[in-house]
């Protein structure tokens, strides 16, 4: 069903895919092809134009291994306008353009004056009716993470996730400040020193009789990596490291647009690390909710630290899934670089289902292993565990290492240690804060409890 001012957009893999799909729109398109000399490579384009010279036609250039970049490149290049893919590929197929397409629409202009009209690709009939739920959930991760921390500290993440509960009818509680000292020790210790208190945000969502997951994020909304100060370059992008908490509270959204048959129960530990005269200490010691003591080997191991209390709060309540996001560690990405977020799990089926659905709508994140002997690098002689290794090898799995001590071992769990943002601009991928790992944690959960 294609208005009749629509432009069809028809994707070609190389030439010769190129010339018949010029042929099919008449003699002077074959001619405007050569003459363009369009070598149909992906995210290359040619406009067919029609004889009062407007855009009748778009023929896109693609990898056919790679449908949401298909027609990504197109929206910052093509007029505005309402379009349509025109081909024979497959459902799956289409909505991963579409998806692209959405994704590749997209600019943080809080504080710009505001752009123009994008290109308008209309949705294939076929589409999955989450997929624009899946589009808005990207979105408020990107804009949660683009907005700077003046604008985006522990009150406005709280502001964030409370509308949000508004939104679906969800109830939502906070724990603030120094009301957290007696049962979130951790949460407190790392947040106090700045003038944003800490807090614990909680969304609670769901039919009681309906199985229990628990989303848990990282919500440090400014990492200066306290007294253990991170330098200049270190700190320039750390408005992110609230991205896990952006990823957690845009997976229960999901969760709840969709109306999948679960509970979901979303806790947000939520801090600024900062440097004041009150700032916790490298070589203090910490108590956790848990009762594990944590010596503090640098304070810039922050992260870590908040989600003990978070994990311990959420295994307390016998969830059978649970998921963490966190932007926990440096070494993840030279593991594995910045695309591909790395996947840890207490549960076979569980990181095998999240790898093989990444794949499968090109989200992608790699397993690594919860490799035990490492435990070694995070012992203490003065507390229980020590929040930083004695080696930086392997510095992704010791803190993942870390946090599977503050989880139930009989519950299922998983950890995405995600860098949350695109440092180049790529076709759908613009320059900033990025969800990365988002779309597979739905699709996983959907094959899991949906119809």
């Amino acid at each position: 069903m294609h208005h009749n001012n629509s432009i069809p957009v028809i994707p070609v893999a190389g030439k010769s895919a190129a010339r018949q799909a010029a042929q099919s729109l008449g003699e002077s398109a074959v001619r405007w092809l050569q003459q363009n000399k369009f070598n149909a490579k992906a995210f290359a384009h040619c406009i067919i134009p029609d004889s009062n010279g407007n855009v009748s036609a778009v023929l896109a250039g693609i990898n056919p291994e790679s449908p949401i970049q298909a027609v990504a490149a197109l929206p910052k290049k093509l007029p505005a306008g309402d379009y349509y893919l025109q081909c024979d590929k497959d459902q799956h197929w289409q909505q991963q353009a579409y998806m692209g397409w959405q994704l590749a629409s997209y600019k943080f202009d809080r504080y710009l004056d505001k752009a123009s009209a994008w290109p308008r690709l209309i949705k294939p009939e076929s589409a999955d009716e989450t997929i624009d739920q899946q589009i808005a959930a990207t979105h408020l991760v990107r804009d949660l993470i683009n907005t700077p921390t003046e604008d985006m500290g522990p009150d406005h993440l709280q502001d964030a996730t409370r509308q949000i509960a508004e939104k679906f009818n969800a109830e939502f509680s906070v724990i603030i400040g120094d009301e957290l000292e007696s049962d979130f020790p951790a949460i407190h210790a790392v947040g106090r020193a700045s003038h944003r208190a800490p807090r614990l945000l909680r969304l609670s969502w769901g039919d009681k009789d309906h199985p229990r997951i628990a989303l848990i994020g990282k919500g440090v909304c400014f990492d200066t990596g306290g007294l253990d100060l991170k330098s200049s370059v270190g700190m320039r992008k750390m408005k992110k490291d609230m991205g896990g908490a952006a990823h957690a509270l845009a997976l229960a959204q999901l969760v709840m647009a969709s109306n999948l048959p679960v509970q979901v129960e979303l806790y947000l530990p939520t801090v600024e690390n900062a440097v004041d005269a009150n700032a916790y200490r490298p070589g203090d010691v910490v108590t956790t909710r848990q009762g594990l003591s944590v010596e503090i080997g640098n304070t810039d191991a922050e992260g870590r630290v908040i989600l003990a209390d978070a994990l311990t709060l959420a295994c307390e309540h016998q969830p059978e899934l649970m998921i963490d996001f966190a932007t926990l560690t440096g070494a993840a990405r030279v593991a594995l670089g910045t695309d591909l977020p790395a996947l840890f799990s207490n549960d076979a089926d569980l990181r095998r289902d999240l790898h093989i659905c990444g794949d499968q709508i090109e989200d992608p994140m790699w397993p690594l292993p919860l490799y035990q002997p490492y435990m070694r690098l995070i012992e203490s002689d003065i507390a229980d565990i020590c929040n930083n290794a004695s080696s930086s090898f392997g510095g992704c799995i010791t803190a993942a290492l870390f946090l599977q001590q503050f989880t139930d071992k009989n519950i299922p769990w998983c950890h995405l240690d995600t860098y949350g943002w695109n440092d180049s601009k790529r076709p759908g991928r613009p320059p900033g804060g990025e969800a990365m790992g988002l779309r597979a944690a739905f699709r996983m959960l959907q094959n899991r409890y949906g119809s």
